[in-house]
């Protein structure tokens, strides 16, 4: 679940800057979202103007400001657009070998250089239009890897009643999180499998299993 990584329910529709436009505009859309990242990375959230996105892409500033309004349009449209992607979870043939190779996507994601995931999570925390376009991609990355538990209970590694997979998926990628973004500990080679392992074993045992009707329990 490369992060800038999902829940059951749809997500809110998409802003309008989301679409995927051709030619010119698609270009146009492409230099001013370098420009963002290239922006947050350089001098952080507190130097992302729209006018310093402008600058930066090339791009005249009147079109950036009718097409994203502002900083928190900038943001919700570059997180909406690593969303519009072809990527699915890995299948290694196992549900730890799934979750280990899934949590070392994630690690590869969180220490990327230039460090633009982080940025976007930091950058989530100070613009509200950038939360609810970072929890649209969250939703969407968990609704693919259900198909991942999925799988796994096909294969009978999971208990016969219904597996929560989203519980499941939060279980296993949240060490990875919580180490790298909220820590800012190095990254240890070993975390993906661990976090992987102690998962399984929770699921196996039946740690995520569903109640009878199949709903999840609220809090």
């Amino acid at each position: 679940m490369p992060a800038p990584p999902a829940s059951t329910d749809d997500p809110p529709p998409r802003r309008e800057t989301s679409r995927r436009p051709g030619g010119r505009s698609a270009r146009v859309r492409e230099l001013v979202h370098r420009a963002v990242r290239e922006q947050l990375v350089a001098e952080g959230f507190d130097a992302l103007t729209v006018d310093a996105v402008a600058a930066r892409s090339g791009v005249h500033r009147t079109t950036v400001y009718r097409r994203w309004r502002d900083v928190g349009g900038l943001l919700a449209d570059v997180l909406d657009a690593a969303a519009d992607d072809a990527w699915t979870p890995p299948d290694t043939g196992g549900l730890l070998g799934d979750l280990t190779a899934l949590n070392e996507e994630v690690l590869a994601g969180l220490t990327e250089d230039p460090p633009i995931t982080m940025a976007l999570i930091a950058a989530s925390f100070r613009s509200p239009d950038a939360a609810r376009a970072l929890r649209r991609f969250w939703d969407d990355r968990y609704r693919r890897c259900a198909a991942l538990v999925g799988r796994a209970a096909a294969r009978g590694e999971l208990p016969g009643a219904g597996t929560d997979a989203r519980a499941l998926l939060v279980a296993a990628t949240a060490p990875v999180y919580h180490q790298l973004a909220l820590l800012r500990v190095p990254a240890d080679p070993a975390l993906p499998a661990n976090a992987a392992r102690a998962a399984t074993l929770a699921a196996t045992a039946g740690a995520f299993t569903l109640p009878a009707d199949g709903q999840r329990v609220a809090g």
